[in-house]
């Protein structure tokens, strides 16, 4: 798979505050190929939803891609301009939000914004409503006809990320892009949403961006999983080598805290002490030196990079184990 060019190449990217420049996001780099999904995970802060809307020109007001390049199939959406982007956005690149109560416009009915996402790309014809009810339909919403004329809040949070997940589908984009989708929904409903856009990636052949601070969520839904923390990527590689064999002490913090139904004792869970470094405030250091149980002195006045190859890579002079 590294031989083949990648749908999207992120490579150096940086994100600073434009006025009273802080760092956000340094260095970072990372690959998704044709029909691949890859996770990306960190607690919050780490710069995970950062990275994503920068891939879409949709960084918050005051804050800008200051360092690399951001490339789609050949185009760099970095130096884009902003009516290229917008024919990508939502056709080829497609993103599903964590709140869909406030991504979705609450005046407005369902059919309508559906319609919207047609319209923004094409003329709408005779065939726009059974396109919308199709994709509805197509994600386990019941009653089309009813949901159609229906507003945002006469669906429960489960049913609403559904219309958001058929509205990112619509027309058929290559990548998809998903902030943490199932944060606000119960285990249960939760599940649902994994499995529905997990179906709806191997049908379609789509490759696939998930960002989340929860591995348990995504142990299943990738190929590869990207850890990041302070603002850089600490280690990467294939989702079995990241559960079996992880490297990084951040990424082994991750996993000894997550729960397993191996264990009967019911033993208390391992946490990481302390809490994240600002990225513009860890200067010429691994910025996980303060937490780590294996810090030595180099770590406190050197910044550890990326060494490995697509399969397995780690940001760390003293990792748990051989690469």
């Amino acid at each position: 798979m590294s031989q083949l060019k990648p749908l999207l190449l992120v490579e150096n990217l940086g994100i600073s505050t434009v006025q009273d420049p802080r760092t956000l996001i340094n260095d970072v780099t990372f690959e998704i190929h044709a029909g691949e999904a890859v996770g990306v995970v960190g607690e919050s802060g780490s710069g995970k939803t950062l990275t994503s809307l920068s891939i879409l020109g949709l960084l918050p007001r005051g804050v800008a891609v200051t360092a690399g390049s951001v490339n789609y199939n050949g185009m760099n959406l970095t130096t884009a301009s902003p009516q290229q982007i917008r024919e990508l956005r939502g056709s080829a690149i497609s993103m599903v939000y964590q709140d869909p109560m406030t991504a979705l416009n609450p005046v407005m009915k369902i059919g309508k914004q559906l319609l919207e996402v047609i319209e923004s790309h094409e003329k709408l014809d005779a065939n726009s409503d059974q396109r919308v009810r199709d994709a509805l339909k197509e994600v386990g919403i019941p009653d089309v006809a009813r949901a159609m004329q229906s507003y945002p809040h006469e669906f429960s949070g489960g049913m609403r990320q559904r219309v958001m997940i058929a509205m990112a589908l619509l027309l058929s984009p290559k990548l998809l892009i998903a902030d943490e989708p199932t944060t606000a929904l119960d285990v249960t409903i939760q599940q649902q949403i994994l499995s529905l856009v997990a179906e709806q990636r191997q049908k379609r052949n789509m490759s696939m961006l998930w960002i989340t601070h929860d591995l348990g969520v995504v142990a299943n839904l990738v190929d590869r999983l990207i850890v990041m923390y302070a603002g850089r990527i600490v280690e990467s590689g294939t989702v079995k080598e990241i559960f079996t064999n992880p490297q990084h002490p951040y990424t082994a913090g991750l996993l000894s805290s997550l729960p397993t139904t191996a264990d009967k004792s019911r033993k208390r869970l391992t946490s990481i002490a302390g809490v994240p470094q600002k990225p513009w405030l860890v200067g010429q250091s691994c910025a996980f030196a303060p937490r780590c149980f294996k810090v030595q002195p180099e770590c406190r006045t050197q910044i550890p990079h990326l060494v490995g190859n697509l399969e397995k890579s780690v940001a760390c002079f003293h990792p748990m184990g051989a690469l």
